[in-house]
C-alpha cells in the first residue's frame, strides 16, 4: 500500500486512520452478518422447500423506486432486486460447474448498517442450489478496499480483479456467530461451512464502497477459488454502473 494521509499504512496511520479502521471493521462485520442472515433464512426456506420446492428465481424487472437518502450524491445505487437480477441467469449452475441444478431457495433485502452515526446501505441477495450457495452484496461506505486485507487477516490477499482493487479471503458460516447467538436459535447449531469471499472496489479508483460475492458448498467442502472468480467475472460487470466509475 502507498503511504497516504488518512489511510492505514505499513509504517503508520494518518490523522483519520483510526476512524477508517473502526468503520472498516463495521463494514466487514456487516458483510459477515449478511452471510449469517442469508444462512439463517436458508435454514427456514429449506424447511418450506420440502413441502413446496422453489422454482426459477423471480426478480422484478423494475428499477429501484427510490434511492436511500444516505447514498452519496452521484453514486449509482444498486438495490437488492438488481442484485437478484444479476444472479438470475440461465447459466448460473453451469458457471458453478454443476449444470442442470436449479435454485432451491433465494432471498435478500435492502439492508443497512450504522457507521459513524449514519446509515450505510448494504443490499444483499443470495441463491442456494443443491451443491452451492451464492451471496452477492454491495456496500456504499467510504472505505477503500485496498485497506481491507490487513483488517481481515488470515489468508486475506490483495489482488487486482477486472481492473479494480480486490481482496480474496476465507470465512465461515454460522460458527463465527456461535458465541453471540442464543442457544435456542436453530441457526446457532447449524453446520459451519467454509466460505470463500471476494470483495471488489465499487469503482476503479477505489473511492469507497464495494461489491462482495461469497461462495460456499452444502457438503462443507472448501469452495474452489476458480469457481468463485469465474462467477464474479461474469456477474459483477452486469451490475448497474459497473462500466463507468460506479456513479
Amino acid at each position: 500500500m502507498t503511504e497516504e494521509a488518512g489511510r492505514v499504512t505499513a509504517t503508520g496511520r494518518g490523522p483519520n486512520a483510526w476512524v477508517q479502521v473502526i468503520s472498516a471493521f463495521v463494514v466487514v462485520a456487516a458483510l459477515a452478518g449478511g452471510l449469517w442472515k442469508a444462512q439463517k433464512d436458508h435454514v427456514a426456506r429449506e424447511d418450506a422447500a420440502a413441502a413446496a420446492p422453489v422454482g426459477p428465481i423471480s426478480c422484478s424487472s423494475s428499477a429501484p423506486t427510490g434511492v436511500p437518502t444516505m447514498v452519496r450524491a452521484g453514486v449509482k445505487y444498486v438495490s437488492a432486486n438488481q442484485l437478484c437480477q444479476a444472479l438470475n441467469r440461465p447459466d448460473l449452475a453451469a458457471l458453478l460447474g454443476t449444470p442442470g441444478e436449479r435454485a432451491l431457495s433465494y432471498g435478500g433485502d435492502d439492508d443497512s448498517v450504522t457507521l459513524g452515526g449514519s446509515d450505510v446501505p448494504v443490499p444483499e441477495m443470495n441463491v442456494t442450489l443443491r451443491t452451492y450457495s451464492v451471496e452477492l452484496s454491495a456496500s456504499f461506505d467510504h472505505f477503500a478496499v485496498e485497506d481491507m486485507a490487513d483488517l481481515l487477516g488470515g489468508d486475506a490477499r490483495e489482488r487486482t480483479f477486472l481492473g479494480r482493487p480486490a481482496v480474496l479471503y476465507s470465512d465461515r458460516t454460522y460458527a463465527y456467530f456461535w458465541g453471540i447467538r442464543p442457544p435456542e436459535d436453530r441457526a446457532a447449531s447449524a453446520p459451519s461451512h467454509p466460505t470463500r469471499r471476494l470483495v471488489v472496489a465499487r469503482d476503479p479508483k477505489d473511492g469507497g464502497g464495494s461489491y462482495d460475492i461469497a461462495l460456499w458448498r452444502q457438503d462443507s467442502a472448501r469452495p474452489d477459488d476458480a469457481v468463485l472468480l469465474r462467477l464474479a467475472a461474469r456477474i459483477l460487470p452486469t451490475l448497474p454502473g459497473w462500466g463507468g466509475s460506479g456513479s
